[in-house]
């Protein structure tokens, strides 16, 4: 490989790219059927792009359809090819990028198991508290949390719970949706 061409993030590295990485999130709805899911996923790994967060339900169940809420990090240009390539694929209906139309809520949801005894298990409790944490599950050893919000949030509270005790993490992954009266 030539000295000056480095990776950029995208599969297609042996070009030079100028343009830096962003994170986007993107709504994809579909058809709810078998083998849709594969071959969304399969457009990103054949190419070489990275989903960071993947989220799948199906949200219009008179019409069978569902919604895919991907997180990847790409360029502004390999962002537009990744669009171009899911709007191709037959059960694909709409992909809208939350990201570059401004306006949407994000949210993840995740659950916390931390151990702990004594002076830990007061700490652990307040700072709960603090984030907004629900107690789903509590023994004389244990605490389960549950937890929403922001990805940032949780990636707080969990720094906080990892001297604490931190066993175990379960996470969602995000769900977005645009703001005002319109939907997808």
């Amino acid at each position: 490989m030539n000295a000056h061409l480095k990776p950029t993030g995208s599969a297609y590295f042996l070009t030079t790219e100028t343009q830096a990485s962003e994170r986007h999130t993107l709504t994809v709805l579909v058809d709810n059927e078998p083998g849709v899911l594969a071959r969304v996923v399969g457009l990103f790994s054949a190419r070489g792009y990275n989903i960071d967060s993947l989220t799948v339900s199906e949200t219009e169940h008179d019409r069978h359809r569902s919604r895919i809420t991907i997180v990847t990090v790409a360029t502004p240009k390999v962002l537009a090819q990744i669009k171009l390539q899911l709007e191709r694929l037959v059960p694909v209906h709409k992909v809208h990028d939350l990201t570059a139309e401004g306006g949407s809520l994000e949210r993840e949801l995740a659950l916390l198991k931390v151990a702990g005894k004594g002076e830990n298990r007061v700490e652990t409790l307040r700072l709960a508290d603090a984030f907004r944490a629900q107690v789903v599950d509590a023994s004389t050893e244990s605490f389960v949390f549950e937890i929403t919000g922001k990805s940032s949030k949780i990636e707080q509270f969990i720094t906080l719970m990892t001297p604490l005790g931190l066993v175990e993490v379960v996470r969602t992954g995000l769900v977005a949706i645009t703001r005002g009266p319109e939907g997808m």
